[in-house]
């Protein structure tokens, strides 16, 4: 993205402790902030929390966590129980400075000296740079790769995540990591009302990542926090006007879709699911129906994930 600036810092911690999460107890988040500039991002509330601006604060100013790597390295030496760890969950560890930097390599070389099971969890095709690490490390312990793909229209995609890697690159990640012998997959995360929350649209995604090998597709809600409200009403001002209307009465007074409207969508993907032959596994995250809130022991953050 054009305009964005990063910028160097030191941490004196890499890992982060996870509370409440039953599929992963460590996150890893080598930069701050996401060039993606997604509108519906979880994430920027997670900027609201520590009093930075969460429109162009998040998605043009990104800190950068020089020496991430080293402190990762030094801690995974010093960790008596093996719990797995999640790369992504409160930025994207593959957005464009990743090519730069190489701290997400560098955090992978690091697991593979000192294992952990690993979900990663990007929209960023750049991945596919580091199947090599990847696959290492599958040899070693259970590996997830998340591809976050919440839409196959690229129309859609442009208007809503503008700087994200176009859906077609993310699937063709999707089976290159698969051809690597990685357990990879398709999230579409978060699922917009009136945008890609009807059957044609889901179906659509299951469909290319059943083509491209996806080992699993899950969904995720869309969820509205008060640092995500105003950019994605934005956006739907700017492009969906027409939907501003019912988005608004959706979510008017809560940060969650209702129970109705959930229970709805997780049959309709679960229709599809059975269609394209995906079936259930024990790592797919909390039903969509149920709102699990997760907060590090270190960091103010509140994750929503399916993994």
């Amino acid at each position: 993205m054009d305009g964005v600036r990063y910028r160097e810092v030191t941490v004196k911690s890499a890992l982060t402790r996870v509370l409440g999460m039953p599929y992963f107890s460590w996150s890893l988040n080598p930069y701050k902030g996401c060039a993606h500039a997604c509108t519906y991002c979880y994430a920027r509330e997670y900027h609201a929390r520590m009093g930075r601006d969460t429109g162009a604060g998040f998605d043009r100013e990104v800190d950068v966590k020089v020496n991430f790597a080293d402190v990762l390295r030094a801690e995974l030496k010093h960790l008596r129980v093996r719990e797995t760890v999640a790369l992504g969950t409160g930025t994207d560890p593959y957005q464009p400075c990743e090519g730069k930097y190489r701290l997400s390599r560098r955090a992978l070389a690091a697991l593979c000296e000192s294992p952990l099971p690993l979900v990663v969890i990007t929209k960023g095709s750049l991945i596919v740079r580091d199947i090599d690490l990847l696959a290492r490390l599958s040899k070693l312990v259970p590996v997830r790769v998340c591809l976050s793909i919440p839409t196959v229209s690229a129309d859609v995609s442009r208007r809503a995540e503008p700087e994200a890697a176009p859906p077609r690159a993310r699937l063709e990640a999707v089976r290159r990591l698969r051809a690597g012998g990685i357990d990879a997959g398709v999230l579409a995360a978060p699922v917009l009302p009136g945008l890609t929350d009807d059957e044609a649209s889901l179906d659509a995604v299951a469909a290319a990542a059943r083509a491209h090998d996806a080992s699993f597709f899950h969904i995720r809600p869309l969820k509205l926090d008060p640092g995500v409200r105003p950019h994605y009403f934005r956006m739907l001002a700017e492009h969906f006007p027409t939907l501003v209307p019912q988005t608004t009465a959706t979510f008017a007074g809560r940060v969650n879709q209702d129970r109705a409207y959930v229970e709805a969508l997780e049959q309709r993907v679960a229709r599809i699911r059975a269609r394209h032959g995906f079936r259930e596994d024990r790592q797919r995250a909390e039903p969509a129906s149920r709102t699990l809130a997760v907060r590090s022991s270190r960091e103010p953050d509140q994750l929503r994930l399916a993994i």
